[in-house]
């Protein structure tokens, strides 16, 4: 019998997996579950623990365990993707949402983060971009303007900005990310659909094209909830 927690994990699994028990819902309490398979509280306690682990359940105080929303793999810290064609590739659908497009005098750091002087325009492109109808990363993007002059008429709602670069004839051919975790502001809270003071993933790109000159810097904030990365290194 001391196997049976695995048996009860797999059916959990799968009830999970066939929608039986959704995103969301409350799976049966320890005691229901024990009568139900007749075993023990702690065997079912076991198998509830290696789905918590594993990211399927999440145990919540005073209310009982919830089936979770199953997190995002992104690989874009691996390689050069645009974020529609990585999530497209898992089967998910995405849309965007454009905050604001406008060209205004660059500040102190995006000069710095750019190479540019002072006295040079930026077009700053704020998107939120959604995973299957639902926010799952803010991204503020700044361009040098006198790089991408037409820049302010593109519809970035239907085209990607790395297809864009790509047919301006500088596509980005190297990026340089830095990664921290933040707590989310009431901005940020309000359109990501999280909770103020929520973790988010806060990237620093720097995207590189032919010539090796920055053409793009962009600041993401994704959600913590959903979110994964992955980081695949060799020696």
């Amino acid at each position: 019998m001391s196997a049976m927690y695995l048996k009860i994990k797999c059916d959990l699994l799968e009830k999970i997996n066939n929608g039986t028990y959704k995103e969301g819902d409350l799976i049966p309490t320890e005691m229901e579950l024990a009568e139900f398979y007749n075993v023990s509280r702690p065997t079912v306690r076991q198998a509830i623990q290696i789905l918590v682990d594993d990211g399927y359940l999440e145990k919540r105080r005073k209310r009982g365990t919830m089936v979770c929303q199953r997190k995002i793999e992104q690989e874009f810290t691996q390689k050069i993707l645009s974020f529609d064609k990585e999530m497209n590739k898992k089967g998910l659908t995405t849309s965007t949402k454009v905050i604001s497009l406008k060209i205004e005098k660059v500040s102190k750091e995006v000069s710095n983060a750019l190479g540019i002087s002072l006295s040079e325009n930026v077009c700053k492109l704020i998107r939120l971009r959604y995973i299957d109808s639902k926010p799952n990363v803010i991204v503020t993007t700044y361009i040098p303007y006198n790089r991408f002059p037409d820049i302010e008429n593109v519809d970035f709602i239907n085209y990607r900005l790395y297809d864009y670069f790509s047919d301006k004839g500088n596509p980005v051919t190297r990026i340089k990310r830095k990664l921290e975790t933040i707590k989310a502001d009431e901005t940020t809270a309000d359109l990501l659909d999280i909770q103020e003071n929520d973790p988010v993933f806060y990237f620093h790109s720097y995207g590189y094209g032919n010539d090796n000159k920055v053409i793009e810097y962009s600041i993401s904030k994704y959600r913590g909830d959903i979110n994964y990365f992955v980081f695949d290194l060799y020696r």
